[in-house]
């Protein structure tokens, strides 16, 4: 496998049999499936948080590899650009002061790495894009120096056969094209890992699609991209484009792209795992030594490496995951929806309604996407990506029958609907009331006051255009603003648009 990844060249014969052994994979996670080899509940949860770093000038930094060499620390990790990081969180136990042990542990763990950054003139800002990001920094000369990044971005290209174009219409219009994957390093995002049984695991993929759109209206921080003012969650399309491997021509024929909110709500885990396969071509096809239906023939687990590799290359927002831990299989759903940032405080008051809205939204016996269209699930996520905090959502009227929808505001959805239901499913996972009603307080301020990142941001930087800077100095001031606020850590609601007087 390693010689593979670095020498980056595939045959069609290496094709043909990374095929076969997804088909064999699938075929075991079928076979798992049916012994019932799963991990009984845990209630396990995770938290992976991306990062960027830029100087005490706003502007980016890339030197991933300075900074974490002195950080040290298995809990970071390079990312695909050079002026990224990530930080990964062991798995924690849902229940008791988990949210407020989890908010210690970020806060102590990011502080330890912005101080070590800084010995480089570099730090870390949690945001979805970095204001202050231009063309010229996503270049393929950018990416981390690592093999499989490397490879992803040479066989995507290859893939599409032509640059890669961006074109997005918000409050500007952004258009430029890319010959790399690099301009989805500008993505700085929050992963929510959950881990479910297989039972539970399509109610619980179904609740976080619905509220898809939910997250992102009240967590958006990316309205900025090379220097527009673009959606207020400007990730998404920038994503879907810049990971778009079907030229034009494919595209109009409906073929899905990799980066995918999907079509349909599942009844099993295992029908996303096949609409994987059936849709979306190998992108690295290395083969692993192990034989899966061999090691489920002599009564082990196997590691599915092929299934795991390819599931890794197509980018759902919300991802099923397979993997073994303690020689015991189990699946988790990963929910890849929100933007890194602004606070800590306020990753952990997403973390908080997340989990107990997919948790209280998965146990109603007439659950939302009975009555919910899948259609106007994805139609609420863009809308929610284009308008932010202000943005009105398709939802079933309360006590309605099946098709019954109204346009509601998010924020009034969630003070009125939402907001009791995360503190129920809270609740259930034993969240102390201290840790439940302090980050769910977080979500009801920002909801009360119609803010979030995204708003801040624009807000802030409209302050300093008026102040007389040129687009470039008011996108710089910006981000210092912003990255001053952010490690003092009060939460986003708190925060005064503009700059302190001098």
């Amino acid at each position: 496998m390693g010689e593979k990844v670095v020498a980056g060249a595939f045959d069609l014969s290496d094709r043909q049999a990374y095929r076969t052994k997804l088909n064999q994979c699938l075929e075991g996670l079928g076979r798992l499936l049916t012994e019932q080899r799963f991990d009984r509940p845990r209630n396990m949860m995770g938290l992976e948080i991306e990062l960027n770093l830029a100087g005490s000038d706003g502007m980016p930094r890339m030197m991933n590899q300075e900074v974490l060499q002195r950080i040290a620390s298995r809990d970071f990790q390079t990312e695909l650009g050079m002026f990224n990081l990530e930080v990964n969180v062991v798995p924690h136990r849902l229940g008791g002061r988990v949210f407020d042990q989890l908010s210690e542990e970020l806060r102590t763990g990011l502080a330890y790495a912005h101080r070590k950054a800084g010995e480089v003139d570099a730090g870390i800002v949690m945001i979805g894009i970095l204001p202050t990001l231009g063309e010229h920094d996503v270049v393929s000369a950018n990416l981390s120096d690592v093999d499989r990044y490397t490879l992803l971005n040479d066989q995507m290209a290859a893939a599409r056969g032509e640059e890669f174009a961006l074109d997005i219409e918000g409050v500007e219009h952004l258009v430029c094209s890319s010959p790399s994957i690099a301009p989805e390093s500008a993505c700085t995002s929050v992963q929510l890992h959950l881990q479910v049984t297989p039972s539970r695991f399509a109610d619980v993929w179904n609740a976080a699609q619905a509220i898809a759109s939910v997250q992102i209206a009240l967590g958006a921080n990316a309205p900025f991209l090379f220097g527009k003012e673009l959606w207020r969650e400007s990730r998404p399309p920038l994503f879907q484009q810049a990971t778009d491997v079907r030229p034009p021509e494919l595209a109009n024929q409906g073929v899905r792209p990799r980066t995918w909110f999907g079509e349909r709500w599942i009844t099993s885990a295992q029908e996303l795992f096949k609409e994987n396969l059936r849709y979306f071509p190998p992108l690295l096809p290395i083969c692993d030594e192990e034989e899966p239906l061999r090691v489920l023939d002599e009564g082990g687990v196997p590691a599915l490496a092929e299934l795991v590799l390819h599931n890794g290359t197509v980018y759902r927002w919300n991802r099923p995951v397979y993997d073994v831990a303690d020689g015991v299989p189990h699946l988790r759903v990963e929910n890849r929806v929100l933007p890194a940032g602004p606070t800590v405080t306020d990753v952990i008051a997403n973390a908080a309604f997340y989990y107990g809205l997919v948790r209280a939204l998965a146990e109603e016996s007439r659950p939302v996407w009975s009555k919910l269209p899948f259609e106007a699930a994805a139609e609420n996520f863009t809308e929610a990506c284009r308008h932010g905090v202000e943005a009105e959502l398709l939802w079933p009227r309360p006590g309605g029958r099946s098709g019954g929808l109204t346009r509601i505001p998010a924020v009034q959805l969630v003070r009125e609907e939402l907001l009791p239901l995360a503190a129920a499913g809270l609740d259930a996972w034993h969240i102390e009331p201290a840790d439940r009603d302090r980050y769910l307080g977080v979500i009801e301020e920002r909801c009360k006051r119609r803010v979030n990142g995204a708003s801040w941001q624009v807000a802030t930087y409209h302050r300093a255009l008026e102040a007389g800077l040129g687009r470039d100095a008011a996108l710089a001031a910006t981000t210092r603003r912003y990255a001053e606020l952010m490690h003092a850590g009060e939460p986003l609601h708190t925060w005064p648009v503009g700059f302190p007087a001098p």
